[in-house]
Protein backbone atom coordinates (compact mmCIF):
# COMPACT_ATOMS: atom_id res chain seq x y z
CA UNK A 1 0.00 0.00 0.00
CA UNK A 2 1.41 3.39 -0.98
CA UNK A 3 1.76 6.11 1.65
CA UNK A 4 -0.90 8.27 -0.02
CA UNK A 5 -3.33 5.33 0.02
CA UNK A 6 -2.52 4.59 3.66
CA UNK A 7 -3.25 8.23 4.46
CA UNK A 8 -6.61 8.00 2.68
CA UNK A 9 -7.56 4.81 4.54
CA UNK A 10 -6.78 6.62 7.81
CA UNK A 11 -8.81 9.64 6.66
CA UNK A 12 -11.87 7.41 6.17
CA UNK A 13 -11.47 5.55 9.49
CA UNK A 14 -12.77 8.50 11.59
CA UNK A 15 -12.36 9.26 15.28
CA UNK A 16 -15.29 8.27 17.55
CA UNK A 17 -15.90 11.17 19.94
CA UNK A 18 -19.26 10.14 21.45
CA UNK A 19 -21.97 7.60 20.73
CA UNK A 20 -23.09 8.10 17.09
CA UNK A 21 -20.69 11.03 16.77
CA UNK A 22 -17.46 10.97 14.76
CA UNK A 23 -14.77 13.37 13.60
CA UNK A 24 -12.90 13.17 10.30
CA UNK A 25 -9.81 15.06 9.19
CA UNK A 26 -9.95 16.96 5.90
CA UNK A 27 -7.66 16.93 2.87
CA UNK A 28 -6.99 19.79 0.47
CA UNK A 29 -7.01 18.64 -3.16
CA UNK A 30 -6.68 22.14 -4.56
CA UNK A 31 -10.33 22.65 -5.44
CA UNK A 32 -12.33 25.76 -4.54
CA UNK A 33 -13.99 23.79 -1.74
CA UNK A 34 -13.68 20.51 0.18
CA UNK A 35 -13.75 17.50 -2.17
CA UNK A 36 -17.21 15.93 -2.09
CA UNK A 37 -15.85 12.39 -2.31
CA UNK A 38 -14.20 12.83 1.08
CA UNK A 39 -17.54 13.67 2.69
CA UNK A 40 -19.26 10.77 0.90
CA UNK A 41 -16.66 8.25 2.06
CA UNK A 42 -16.51 9.55 5.62
CA UNK A 43 -20.31 9.71 5.94
CA UNK A 44 -20.57 6.09 4.84
CA UNK A 45 -17.83 5.17 7.29
CA UNK A 46 -19.69 6.90 10.13
CA UNK A 47 -22.99 5.19 9.28
CA UNK A 48 -21.37 1.76 8.92
CA UNK A 49 -19.74 1.99 12.34
CA UNK A 50 -23.21 2.12 13.94
CA UNK A 51 -24.56 -0.96 12.11
CA UNK A 52 -24.22 -4.68 12.84
CA UNK A 53 -21.43 -6.35 10.83
CA UNK A 54 -23.92 -8.75 9.22
CA UNK A 55 -25.57 -5.87 7.36
CA UNK A 56 -24.03 -4.29 4.29
CA UNK A 57 -24.78 -0.91 2.76
CA UNK A 58 -26.72 -1.17 -0.50
CA UNK A 59 -27.50 2.50 -1.14
CA UNK A 60 -26.58 6.02 -0.12
CA UNK A 61 -28.39 9.23 -1.12
CA UNK A 62 -26.83 12.54 -0.15
CA UNK A 63 -27.06 16.31 -0.60
CA UNK A 64 -24.22 18.81 -0.48
CA UNK A 65 -25.67 21.75 1.47
CA UNK A 66 -22.74 24.17 1.80
CA UNK A 67 -19.19 24.38 0.47
CA UNK A 68 -16.86 22.55 2.82
CA UNK A 69 -13.60 23.99 4.19
CA UNK A 70 -10.59 21.74 3.57
CA UNK A 71 -8.64 23.38 6.40
CA UNK A 72 -10.86 22.11 9.25
CA UNK A 73 -12.23 18.67 10.28
CA UNK A 74 -15.79 17.50 9.69
CA UNK A 75 -17.97 16.20 12.52
CA UNK A 76 -20.46 13.48 11.56
CA UNK A 77 -23.66 12.97 13.55
CA UNK A 78 -25.41 9.65 12.91
CA UNK A 79 -29.12 9.22 13.56
CA UNK A 80 -30.07 5.51 13.85
CA UNK A 81 -33.42 6.00 12.14
CA UNK A 82 -34.51 2.37 11.97
CA UNK A 83 -33.34 -1.20 12.64
CA UNK A 84 -35.68 -3.69 10.99
CA UNK A 85 -35.56 -7.42 10.44
CA UNK A 86 -33.79 -7.19 7.07
CA UNK A 87 -32.99 -3.51 6.56
CA UNK A 88 -31.69 -0.68 8.71
CA UNK A 89 -31.41 3.01 7.92
CA UNK A 90 -29.01 5.70 9.07
CA UNK A 91 -29.15 9.46 8.58
CA UNK A 92 -25.77 11.21 8.64
CA UNK A 93 -25.11 14.94 8.89
CA UNK A 94 -21.63 16.37 8.25
CA UNK A 95 -20.99 19.57 10.21
CA UNK A 96 -18.34 22.28 9.98
CA UNK A 97 -18.27 25.50 12.02
CA UNK A 98 -21.63 24.66 13.57
CA UNK A 99 -23.49 24.29 10.26
CA UNK A 100 -24.41 21.23 8.18
CA UNK A 101 -22.45 20.94 4.93
CA UNK A 102 -23.78 17.51 3.90
CA UNK A 103 -26.61 15.16 4.77
CA UNK A 104 -27.41 11.66 3.56
CA UNK A 105 -29.47 8.56 4.18
CA UNK A 106 -27.79 5.16 3.97
CA UNK A 107 -29.64 1.83 3.87
CA UNK A 108 -28.16 -1.51 4.95
CA UNK A 109 -29.43 -5.04 4.34
CA UNK A 110 -28.64 -8.58 5.37
CA UNK A 111 -27.52 -10.88 2.53
CA UNK A 112 -30.41 -12.66 0.78
CA UNK A 113 -30.97 -14.83 -2.29
CA UNK A 114 -32.97 -13.30 -5.12
CA UNK A 115 -33.32 -12.69 -8.84
CA UNK A 116 -30.28 -11.43 -10.71
CA UNK A 117 -29.66 -9.63 -13.99
CA UNK A 118 -27.41 -6.82 -15.17
CA UNK A 119 -26.55 -4.77 -18.22
CA UNK A 120 -23.45 -5.89 -20.13
CA UNK A 121 -20.14 -4.13 -19.65
CA UNK A 122 -19.18 -1.74 -22.48
CA UNK A 123 -16.47 -2.97 -24.86
CA UNK A 124 -13.49 -0.91 -23.73
CA UNK A 125 -9.77 -1.71 -23.95
CA UNK A 126 -8.14 -2.66 -20.65
CA UNK A 127 -6.39 -0.16 -18.35
CA UNK A 128 -2.91 -1.25 -19.46
CA UNK A 129 -3.57 0.64 -22.72
CA UNK A 130 -3.93 4.06 -21.10
CA UNK A 131 -1.86 6.59 -19.16
CA UNK A 132 -2.90 7.71 -15.70
CA UNK A 133 -4.26 11.18 -14.98
CA UNK A 134 -1.05 11.95 -13.08
CA UNK A 135 1.12 10.99 -16.07
CA UNK A 136 -1.04 13.13 -18.35
CA UNK A 137 -0.91 16.06 -15.90
CA UNK A 138 2.88 15.91 -15.69
CA UNK A 139 3.05 16.21 -19.47
CA UNK A 140 1.24 19.59 -19.35
CA UNK A 141 2.22 20.77 -15.86
CA UNK A 142 3.01 24.41 -16.83
CA UNK A 143 -0.53 24.84 -18.18
CA UNK A 144 -2.22 23.78 -14.91
CA UNK A 145 -3.30 26.67 -12.64
CA UNK A 146 -0.69 27.20 -9.95
CA UNK A 147 -3.09 26.57 -7.05
CA UNK A 148 -3.82 23.07 -8.43
CA UNK A 149 -0.50 22.18 -10.10
CA UNK A 150 1.39 20.53 -7.25
CA UNK A 151 -1.52 18.29 -6.30
CA UNK A 152 -2.32 17.45 -9.93
CA UNK A 153 1.16 16.05 -10.59
CA UNK A 154 1.71 14.35 -7.22
CA UNK A 155 1.07 10.67 -6.46
CA UNK A 156 -2.57 9.78 -5.82
CA UNK A 157 -4.22 7.15 -3.60
CA UNK A 158 -6.65 6.35 -6.43
CA UNK A 159 -5.05 5.76 -9.82
CA UNK A 160 -7.33 6.95 -12.63
CA UNK A 161 -6.68 6.08 -16.28
CA UNK A 162 -8.97 7.97 -18.67
CA UNK A 163 -10.20 6.14 -21.75
CA UNK A 164 -12.02 9.24 -22.99
CA UNK A 165 -9.53 12.10 -23.34
CA UNK A 166 -10.76 15.68 -23.09
CA UNK A 167 -8.42 18.66 -23.40
CA UNK A 168 -9.40 20.71 -20.31
CA UNK A 169 -7.51 23.80 -21.55
CA UNK A 170 -9.23 23.91 -24.97
CA UNK A 171 -12.36 21.76 -24.64
CA UNK A 172 -14.49 21.10 -27.71
CA UNK A 173 -18.12 19.95 -27.69
CA UNK A 174 -18.46 16.17 -27.77
CA UNK A 175 -21.00 13.55 -26.77
CA UNK A 176 -21.74 13.28 -23.03
CA UNK A 177 -20.15 9.84 -22.58
CA UNK A 178 -16.97 9.10 -20.66
CA UNK A 179 -15.04 5.99 -19.62
CA UNK A 180 -12.23 5.79 -17.07
CA UNK A 181 -10.47 2.91 -15.32
CA UNK A 182 -9.62 3.39 -11.63
CA UNK A 183 -8.29 1.48 -8.62
CA UNK A 184 -6.59 2.02 -5.29
CA UNK A 185 -2.81 2.39 -5.45
CA UNK A 186 -1.93 -0.73 -3.49
CA UNK A 187 -3.29 -3.89 -1.86
CA UNK A 188 -6.08 -3.33 0.67
CA UNK A 189 -7.25 -5.42 3.66
CA UNK A 190 -10.15 -7.85 3.12
CA UNK A 191 -12.64 -5.47 4.71
CA UNK A 192 -15.73 -5.08 2.47
CA UNK A 193 -16.77 -1.91 4.30
CA UNK A 194 -13.43 -0.22 3.52
CA UNK A 195 -13.74 -1.03 -0.19
CA UNK A 196 -17.16 0.65 -0.23
CA UNK A 197 -15.88 3.74 1.59
CA UNK A 198 -13.15 4.05 -1.03
CA UNK A 199 -15.58 3.50 -3.89
CA UNK A 200 -17.82 6.25 -2.53
CA UNK A 201 -14.78 8.53 -2.31
CA UNK A 202 -13.63 7.76 -5.87
CA UNK A 203 -17.12 8.01 -7.39
CA UNK A 204 -17.04 11.82 -7.13
CA UNK A 205 -14.14 12.09 -9.61
CA UNK A 206 -15.04 12.66 -13.28
CA UNK A 207 -18.80 12.21 -12.98
CA UNK A 208 -20.06 15.80 -12.94
CA UNK A 209 -17.80 16.95 -15.77
CA UNK A 210 -19.43 14.43 -18.11
CA UNK A 211 -22.43 16.76 -18.29
CA UNK A 212 -20.16 19.60 -19.44
CA UNK A 213 -18.74 17.79 -22.47
CA UNK A 214 -21.48 18.72 -25.01
CA UNK A 215 -20.93 22.40 -24.18
CA UNK A 216 -17.17 22.60 -24.68
CA UNK A 217 -16.33 23.85 -21.18
CA UNK A 218 -14.16 22.53 -18.36
CA UNK A 219 -13.44 23.17 -14.68
CA UNK A 220 -10.14 24.80 -15.67
CA UNK A 221 -11.96 27.75 -17.21
CA UNK A 222 -12.19 30.63 -14.75
CA UNK A 223 -15.78 31.52 -15.66
CA UNK A 224 -17.18 28.09 -14.66
CA UNK A 225 -18.66 27.63 -11.18
CA UNK A 226 -18.89 23.87 -10.70
CA UNK A 227 -19.96 21.94 -7.60
CA UNK A 228 -21.76 18.72 -6.68
CA UNK A 229 -25.35 19.24 -5.50
CA UNK A 230 -26.35 15.67 -4.71
CA UNK A 231 -24.96 12.15 -5.09
CA UNK A 232 -26.44 8.67 -4.98
CA UNK A 233 -24.70 5.28 -4.97
CA UNK A 234 -26.19 1.80 -5.18
CA UNK A 235 -23.83 -1.01 -4.20
CA UNK A 236 -24.66 -4.23 -6.07
CA UNK A 237 -21.91 -6.58 -4.92
CA UNK A 238 -20.43 -6.97 -1.44
CA UNK A 239 -17.27 -8.57 -2.88
CA UNK A 240 -16.21 -5.49 -4.86
CA UNK A 241 -12.49 -4.76 -4.69
CA UNK A 242 -11.03 -1.29 -4.91
CA UNK A 243 -7.51 -2.70 -5.30
CA UNK A 244 -8.35 -4.17 -8.72
CA UNK A 245 -9.31 -2.21 -11.82
CA UNK A 246 -12.88 -0.94 -12.12
CA UNK A 247 -14.43 0.64 -15.21
CA UNK A 248 -16.44 3.83 -14.62
CA UNK A 249 -18.89 4.11 -17.54
CA UNK A 250 -20.56 7.55 -17.39
CA UNK A 251 -23.12 9.43 -19.43
CA UNK A 252 -25.19 12.59 -19.06
CA UNK A 253 -28.76 12.46 -20.41
CA UNK A 254 -29.66 16.06 -19.48
CA UNK A 255 -28.44 19.50 -18.51
CA UNK A 256 -30.38 22.72 -17.90
CA UNK A 257 -31.04 25.59 -15.48
CA UNK A 258 -27.30 25.75 -14.61
CA UNK A 259 -27.40 22.07 -13.54
CA UNK A 260 -25.98 18.96 -15.14
CA UNK A 261 -27.17 15.40 -14.47
CA UNK A 262 -24.81 12.44 -14.85
CA UNK A 263 -25.19 8.72 -14.17
CA UNK A 264 -22.79 5.81 -14.28
CA UNK A 265 -22.25 2.08 -14.03
CA UNK A 266 -19.15 0.62 -12.39
CA UNK A 267 -17.89 -2.77 -13.58
CA UNK A 268 -15.04 -4.99 -12.40
CA UNK A 269 -12.66 -6.58 -14.91
CA UNK A 270 -14.82 -9.72 -15.00
CA UNK A 271 -17.69 -7.63 -16.40
CA UNK A 272 -19.75 -7.76 -13.20
CA UNK A 273 -21.74 -4.63 -12.34
CA UNK A 274 -20.57 -3.71 -8.82
CA UNK A 275 -22.26 -0.33 -8.36
CA UNK A 276 -24.38 2.38 -9.98
CA UNK A 277 -24.04 6.12 -9.40
CA UNK A 278 -26.05 9.26 -10.19
CA UNK A 279 -25.26 12.90 -9.53
CA UNK A 280 -26.58 16.36 -10.27
CA UNK A 281 -24.21 19.29 -10.11
CA UNK A 282 -23.99 23.02 -10.53
CA UNK A 283 -22.55 24.01 -13.93
CA UNK A 284 -23.01 27.76 -13.82
CA UNK A 285 -21.39 30.23 -16.21
CA UNK A 286 -20.19 33.23 -14.19
CA UNK A 287 -19.74 36.18 -16.54
CA UNK A 288 -18.39 38.19 -13.59
CA UNK A 289 -15.50 35.68 -13.24
CA UNK A 290 -14.21 36.04 -16.82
Amino acid sequence: MSQVLSDLVSLLALEPIEENLFRGASQDLGFRQLFGGQVLGQSLSAASQTVDEARHVHSLHGYFLRPGDASVPVVYMVDPVRDGGSFCTRRVTGIQKGKPIFTCMASFQTIEDGFHHQLPMPEVDGPENYKSEVELARMVAPMIPERMRERAISDKPIEIRPVTLINPFAPKPCEPVKYVWFKADGVLPDDPHLHKYLLAYASDFNLLTTSMQPHGVSVFQKFMQVASLDHAIWFHRDDLRMDDWLLYAMDSPWAGNARGFSRASIFNRQGQLVASVAQEGLTRVREDWR
